[in-house]
């Protein structure tokens, strides 16, 4: 990147450019499930953000912040010789996800919010969030992941019968924690907390086809997810059952099958 944190990046396919974007505390891997059938057709860019993965992690916290993410996520889709794409955002992903397809519309193609919002989440409490900010900064990443035990953070059904019965994926879910940086962490989710609402700017300009999948169990999310289903109008919003935050583990049959089916109806004018 142009401050000298190099990303993690891998590209797929061939077909249309399609830009998938993981959350706070995720991984380009978070759907590398899928990245197969997604590249029959579509050039398929997944990349881990700084602090995350395989990327660096920039120990100052100005290194982080949603407007550096959005650059990042531009510059990946620079460097893949994507003009313009299609653009999944998941969780923190999506509200990059939505910044780029505001400010950057003549690029985007169509926009999927993923388990995510338009602005500031439905029942955060932003003084819980500053007290998990401080335990990051001050105690560190292992004191941080007991309070996030404890507290069950976007726990579900759905999730716990993932960890159950998919053999590796607790390693996989200890893997991305241990890759994470807390640096990091602390500031993306301070920045969350008291984001900006752009609910209102996306229902008066977004002019790009938009698809909101949720899942049912994810319930501060499925608030997020109705509110901009009203509000923006030509919304396509599927509500996956049997799932939680990640629905593309949780139950990813119907995940798949919502996504590419909005992907291959999209106008010949999109490709």
């Amino acid at each position: 990147m142009n401050d000298g944190v190099g990303l993690a990046v891998e590209v797929v396919g061939d077909g249309p450019g399609l830009l998938l974007v993981h959350g706070l505390g995720g991984a380009k891997e978070d759907f590398a499930d899928h990245v197969p059938t997604l590249a029959h057709d579509h050039t398929v860019v997944i990349f881990d953000h700084r602090g995350h993965g395989a990327s660096d992690k920039p120990t100052d916290p100005a290194a982080y912040s949603f407007a550096r993410l959005v650059d990042d996520t531009i510059a990946v889709a620079d460097a893949a010789g994507l003009d313009h794409f299609r653009l999944l955002g998941h969780s923190m992903g999506g509200m990059v996800a939505r910044k780029i397809a505001l400010h950057e519309q003549s690029r985007v193609d169509a926009l999927v919010m993923m388990d995510t919002s338009a602005g500031p989440v439905p029942g955060f409490d932003p003084t819980l969030v500053d007290l998990a900010v401080g335990v990051a900064l001050n105690d560190g990443k292992q004191a941080l992941k007991e309070l996030l035990d404890m507290a069950s953070v976007l726990e579900s059904p759905a999730h716990k019968r993932v960890l159950a019965k998919r053999p590796g994926y607790g390693e996989f879910e200890a893997r991305k924690w241990a890759d994470m940086s807390e640096i990091m962490w602390a500031t993306l989710l301070h920045e969350l907390a008291y984001q900006s609402d752009d609910l209102p700017a996306m229902a008066a300009s977004l002019r790009v086809p938009l698809l909101v999948l949720v899942g049912a169990q994810d319930e501060p999310f499925v608030i997020a997810a109705h509110a901009m289903a009203d509000a923006i109008a030509g919304t396509q919003l599927v509500v996956i059952a049997d799932a939680g935050h990640s629905p593309q583990f949780e139950n990813p049959d119907v995940w798949i099958a919502a996504l590419t089916g909005f992907l291959s109806a999209l106008p010949a004018t999109a490709l």
